[in-house]
């Protein structure tokens, strides 16, 4: 059995969970540590993604020219693909990652980055500004951070195991909102420049 017909034999029989784009993707799977296969199809070319526990630990590419799995099916990612996330057993997606484990992470962190949105206006530049929640120094998941200038919301996104959340946004002073899940609120103000990208922040 070919690869592509064993993958949509595999499909069939799995929890449909929604589309979504890259992003999007890693930071639902990563809040509900999903075991599951994300699937993006266009242009003759199929893209698998094997998630264990909320983390992409392989990926198969398929297009005329052939299969590529792992690392050399991440760099056909190109940020823009929809995805449609699917529930597995952990059993079958672990089997399917045997043959396609993603090594080098950074390639697949770096197909993500180009996918962040731009926040703010024009100012005096833009990058990502990268914020981790920690709590008497353990990294908290699944917590709601918004972005807020002049009192109005740029962005909002929840942590990742890491306790991080990412946005591109331009340099400049922001209100960041924290919103544990216990629903407690806290308010802190942030500087983001070239030399202030990453914060720690504690709860």
């Amino acid at each position: 059995m070919k690869i592509d017909e064993l993958l949509e034999k595999i499909l069939k029989g799995s929890q449909y969970l929604g589309t979504f784009d890259m992003l999007e993707l890693m930071q639902y799977a990563s809040a509900r540590s999903i075991n599951g296969i994300a699937i993006a199809k266009g242009d003759g070319r199929n893209l698998y993604l094997a998630l264990i526990a909320g983390e992409a630990e392989g990926a198969i590419y398929i297009d005329e020219k052939g299969v590529l799995f792992g690392d050399k099916a991440v760099l056909m990612i190109q940020a823009k693909e929809k995805f449609v996330l699917t529930e597995n057993r952990p059993d079958i997606v672990e089997q399917l990652v045997m043959g396609s484990r993603i090594f080098d992470k950074n390639r697949l962190k770096k197909s993500i980055s180009y996918n962040i949105p731009e926040i703010g206006g024009p100012g005096g530049g833009i990058g990502i500004l990268s914020i981790t929640v920690n709590k008497e120094g353990v990294p908290q998941n699944g917590v709601r951070v918004s972005i807020r200038k002049d009192g109005r919301v740029l962005g909002s996104d929840i942590t990742t195991n890491d306790g991080t959340v990412r946005f591109r946004i331009a340099f400049g002073v922001y209100d960041c909102i924290i919103q544990d899940k216990a629903q407690v609120v806290t308010k802190y103000r942030i500087e983001f420049d070239a030399s202030h990208s990453s914060v720690p922040l504690s709860m």
